[in-house]
């Protein structure tokens, strides 16, 4: 978050103005710290951005900051404040609440439940994720919680499911014991021609199905960022989903680096959209933990960045954040891939200003393959009784096309 880094805040905290103390400082020289800065400064992104060059240059107020933007990689800076890492050490009874809308933040509340070893519950509220904090839709739940474990009043809340989901879309409440709350099977969408989603793969090859593709300027000089978009065909029966997800993109671009940023959104009949999850990749972070991965659930370590080979077709898995949605009749799912955030649309809107990621301080040509050769594709959660009679939308409609296609 560019504003968060220039005003020095940590969230709405405030926590970075004098409270927290630099810990690259005390551990380097000067002599040494300005070497590093000022290879640092050699990433691009970092280059274009002026509230981040500001944070290297002038440390001090800014010191939460300036830690962060000078490890940009995983590893033993971050372990030990890993909150994950901690939370093995917590047994006291804890209540997590969080609301969906952007993914990522419901991802840490998921592995942080995961690892807490104590008494614990978890509720994942409805979007979207900016609300009162805390939030008073969910006082009286709290009130009943802090009754029990405070005052010993037996009032049933530890009789009650450990794992609570709001599920977008058909707005029901559905309860159990883990995350997610229930049995998911993983089914394939692809990215075919004329921009649709469809549960069949594309059969004819790169020199018939050309790939999509957009050129993308720095924010420095534009303020548009160009989207690419694939749809299915309108659900014609309830389509649920809870889970992770994953996005398989055979892509090249014409330089070293870029970011991969998809968008997941329901789209009623009416147009009107809401945001269902995210997935974010920097093209140099592509790298894959083997032992990690599991379908639908890729793991990056982050531990190095490996430049891409411009004019390289590669694959690029990106983890799709977890959610739970139905797509009810007549809705679409709309998958929307771009490099930037976009400024201002139906979901940022909702945002404080500048609450994105690191623009690409780079020109990019993105292309996007998605044919026999390079099935570019989306894995998504399908609980079970959807996936067993999954509705294959636009099916038959694709195929028919595509064989005109040929033809």
């Amino acid at each position: 978050m560019p504003r968060a880094a220039r005003e020095g805040r940590g969230g709405d905290s405030g926590i970075a103005h004098t409270d927290v103390k630099s810990r690259m400082r005390e551990v380097h020289s000067p002599e040494q710290l300005k070497k590093l800065v000022e290879e640092r400064l050699k990433d691009p992104d970092v280059a274009a951005w002026p509230n981040l060059v500001h944070v290297l240059k002038y440390p001090k107020n800014r010191e939460f900051w300036f830690d962060i933007v000078m490890n940009p990689l995983d590893g033993d800076w971050y372990e030990e404040r890993n909150p994950i890492t901690l939370a093995e050490n917590i047994d006291i009874p804890v209540y997590l609440q969080i609301d969906q809308g952007r993914g990522w933040t419901l991802d840490g509340h998921i592995e942080l439940f995961n690892v807490l070893k104590g008494p614990k519950k978890l509720d994942i509220g409805s979007y979207p994720p900016m609300q009162s904090r805390p939030w008073i839709e969910e006082h009286d739940k709290m009130f009943r919680w802090y009754e029990y474990w405070l005052k010993g009043i037996d009032n049933g809340i530890m009789d009650e499911p450990a794992v609570s989901v709001f599920v977008e879309g058909s707005r029901e409440v559905v309860t159990a014991t883990q995350w997610p709350p229930k049995e998911i099977e993983y089914k394939s969408l692809y990215l075919r021609p004329r921009y649709k989603l469809s549960f069949e793969p594309e059969f004819m090859g790169a020199e018939y199905a050309a790939p999509d593709g957009f050129y993308q300027a720095p924010l420095t000089v534009t303020d548009k960022v160009e989207v690419l978009n694939w749809s299915t065909e309108p659900f014609e029966e309830p389509a649920e989903l809870m889970g992770t997800g994953a996005a398989h993109l055979f892509a090249e671009i014409d330089q070293d680096d870029t970011n991969f940023i998809l968008r997941l959104w329901d789209e009623a009949p009416g147009g009107g959209r809401q945001l269902i999850t995210t997935g974010y990749l920097k093209a140099s972070h592509r790298e894959l933990d083997e032992e990690r991965t599991a379908e639908g659930n890729p793991y990056h370590p982050h531990t190095r960045a490996v430049p891409v080979e411009p004019g390289r077709t590669q694959e690029y898995v990106l983890r799709l954040h977890p959610f739970a949605a139905t797509f009810e009749p007549g809705h679409r799912l709309v998958a929307e891939l771009s490099n930037n955030e976009p400024l201002v649309d139906a979901h940022n809107a909702l945002l404080p200003p500048d609450a994105f990621h690191l623009p690409v301080g780079r020109p990019v040509t993105h292309k996007i393959y998605r044919d026999a050769v390079h099935p570019s594709r989306l894995v998504l959660p399908f609980t079970t009784a959807t996936a067993n009679g999954a509705t294959r939308s636009g099916s038959s409609r694709d195929h028919e096309g595509d064989q005109l296609g040929c033809s």
